[in-house]
């Protein structure tokens, strides 16, 4: 790249330390994309406004703008149907496009298993995750189950899901393998459902995200068990993981990013630049992992693709076992 090149490229103003990096990096190796990105970049929600894909990418987006990561702007646009059919699908097939990105989901891995989407996970590109959330095994304070181990004296145990396949039904069936206790799953239409049903005692244990749990851990109604991440929480610093308790069950929900299959090297190496300023900022910590109580953890591509695999992996054997999907 040339000294005249390098300014103009300041010359325009829009372009900061991550997106010049990134520019000089194309330009060094694919002339077509020196200008990456030239336009706006079209961010798919594959679900409603106010949840919490909508919470995570518009979070995400916010983030780069206030860093001032790229030298154009990240648009949101909700595109809900199908279980994150409608959405994925719409990203997944603009093979080779760098100006559409997606988050992944419970349904970026299940809808396309049972198959109820065109696309897979092997139709994108994976670019980077910045958080995991993982799930903290929750039972009443007066229930008579004290410990992990406690669970292995029951005969049979219930817990509540959202829908028959869901993070929490994986986590079910993996905690009746690991301690050799059957748990049946019960279906609900929502979180808040499951959560009335094991503060009222109607099932006895159930899996929630911290930010789920927290507020009725610290009211004294809920006991924690055991935590879902490789790593103790910083929500709950005296929990346990299931490793540390002798149990291989380490199961979280990744946050991060996605374009279709086919983009270019260049462009994943400039977003997982961007990523990896966007997990180390004070601003990402504030508003999204401080406010749902994730565990902050950068993955590059090559590392969050296999994370999909592996993830994507273990619903498929869980809905076999279910009998969901053959």
């Amino acid at each position: 790249m040339t000294h005249s090149t390098l300014s103009a490229l300041w010359s325009r103003g829009r372009i900061t330390a991550v997106s010049a990096l990134c520019a000089a990096s194309l330009m060094a190796t694919t002339p077509a994309l020196a200008d990456y990105p030239e336009r706006d970049i079209s961010m798919i929600i594959p679900f409603g406004v106010g949840g919490g894909s909508d919470t995570l990418a518009r979070t995400i987006a916010n983030v780069i703008g206030e860093l001032k990561l790229l030298p154009v702007q990240i648009l949101p646009e909700n595109r809900p149907g199908g279980s994150g059919a409608v959405g994925y699908s719409s990203v997944g097939k603009e093979k080779g496009n760098p100006y559409v990105i997606a988050t992944v989901s419970v349904s970026f891995f299940t809808t396309p298993l049972q198959g109820g989407s065109p696309v897979s996970y092997r139709d994108f590109t994976p670019l980077g995750a910045i958080a995991q959330s993982p799930y903290v095994l929750v039972v009443p304070a007066s229930s008579e189950y004290k410990t992990l181990d406690d669970l292995k004296k029951a005969k049979r145990l219930t817990t509540g899901t959202v829908g028959v396949v869901s993070d929490a039904a994986l986590l079910a069936k993996m905690t009746s393998n690991g301690l050799g206790v059957k748990i049946d799953a019960v279906p609900f239409d929502g979180e808040g459902e499951v959560m009335a049903a094991i503060l009222g005692g109607h099932v006895n244990v159930a899996y929630f995200n911290p930010s789920e749990a927290l507020p009725q851990i610290k009211a004294g109604t809920l006991r924690p068990l055991a935590v879902s991440s490789a790593k103790r929480a910083d929500a709950f610093p005296d929990v346990p993981t299931f490793s540390e308790l002798g149990h291989n069950i380490v199961h979280t929900q990744i946050r991060g990013l996605v374009m279709p299959k086919d983009v270019k090297p260049e462009v994943v190496a400039c977003w997982e630049g961007v990523l990896k300023k966007v997990a180390e900022s004070p601003q990402w910590r504030t508003q999204y992992i401080d406010r749902f109580h994730d565990v902050p953890n950068f993955m590059n591509s090559a590392e969050f693709a296999t994370a999909i695999a592996d993830t994507s992996g273990r619903y498929e054997r869980l809905m076999k076992e279910l009998g969901v999907i053959k």
